[in-house]
């Protein structure tokens, strides 16, 4: 076991795939040399080589194009986009070609590769570092999109999703890179790609959140218990597959859901989630589902991350208009 935080998890990750299977490379702006923006990459080019890990133009098209090459013809690789708001020069890629191939093909060739993108505010960034529109990832068929909150589940769900036979979108909340530490095992494992995690059950209300927003879901869950409320917490881990059984199972037992995403409100992912759960838990709810999320905004600056991000205090209210019904 070692003590890591959720980069140096991940850095492991890949480090542990690169040293087995020799079909894994990995590339992006700047990840060789210098370990990548955030150092996610650190010391692997040294250790594997300029052929396994290799720096690329500021081209994200031609950096995701080059990735589904190498995919369909036998490899695995792993690509880096700097920051969510640099993904979308390669969306043209994703949704039409590496989203597509296994359909295109009758299921000839795969796309089994991994975009890896930071993605998230509250670091203070200036516009395109710290957009959440995983929503977008999410709507295109054919995709897996992971987004891990802890050091134990980034290590296990990404080597998962290198493994994955399919294309995995795999979104790093940059929050939380060095937010917290845990203990994890230093051997290869994997955490399934798909199901929720209940981090504390509980039976008054359920917060359910994802990639960044855990930390503050998690206060907020602290938080009530002192007040002698009983939360349950569900980290769902993996938007698509959306594991709907497990949300439904901890809002029937509930009657009450609270759903919280950075991304802006309208259209973002905290909708399907709600669609959810209406659909399968109306003779069960005993209060509307309450969403908390980002503005119909652009992302703002640094001095006004505080008051687009969903609040801990924002969150507890949402869960106590549920309490009253």
């Amino acid at each position: 076991m070692t003590d890591v935080n959720l980069a140096q998890a991940l850095n492991g990750a890949l480090d542990t795939a690169l040293g087995s299977d020799d079909r894994v490379v990995l590339l992006g702006e700047d990840i060789g040399r210098t370990g990548g923006v955030f150092r996610i990459t650190d010391d692997l080019q040294a250790k594997y080589g300029d052929d396994r890990v290799f720096d690329t133009p500021v081209a994200e098209s031609g950096i995701v194009g080059a990735a589904f090459g190498m995919a369909v013809a036998g490899m695995r690789p792993v690509a880096e986009i700097q920051f969510m708001g640099f993904s979308y020069p390669a969306y043209d890629q994703v949704i039409n070609h590496v989203a597509r191939i296994r359909n295109r093909s009758n299921h000839r060739f795969t796309s089994p590769l991994v975009i890896r993108i930071p993605y998230g505010g509250g670091i203070g960034a200036a516009e395109h570092h710290s957009e959440s529109m995983e929503t977008i990832y999410a709507h295109i068929p054919g995709l897996k999109v992971v987004v891990p909150s802890t050091p134990y589940d980034a290590r296990g769900l990404l080597l998962a999703a290198i493994e994955d036979p399919d294309p995995v979108v795999f979104l790093e909340p940059i929050r939380l890179y060095r937010a917290v530490k845990e203990e994890i095992p230093e051997i290869y494992y994997t955490v399934d790609i798909g199901p929720v995690k209940v981090e504390s059950e509980g039976d008054d209300v359920t917060l359910i959140s994802w990639g960044a927003m855990m930390k503050e879901t998690r206060a907020a869950a602290r938080q009530m218990r002192d007040r002698g409320i009983s939360v349950e917490v569900v980290d769902v881990r993996t938007l698509v597959p959306l594991d709907r059984s497990g949300i439904v199972r901890s809002v029937e037992k509930t009657g009450r859901a609270v759903i919280v995403h950075e991304a802006p409100l309208t259209g973002g992912f905290g909708a399907e989630i709600a669609a959810t759960i209406q659909e399968n838990c109306l003779y069960t709810l005993l209060a509307p589902v309450e969403r908390v999320a980002g503005d119909d905004t652009v992302f703002p600056l640094k001095r006004s991350e505080s008051h687009y991000l969903p609040s801990v205090e924002r969150i507890v209210a949402s869960a106590e208009k549920t309490l009253e019904n």
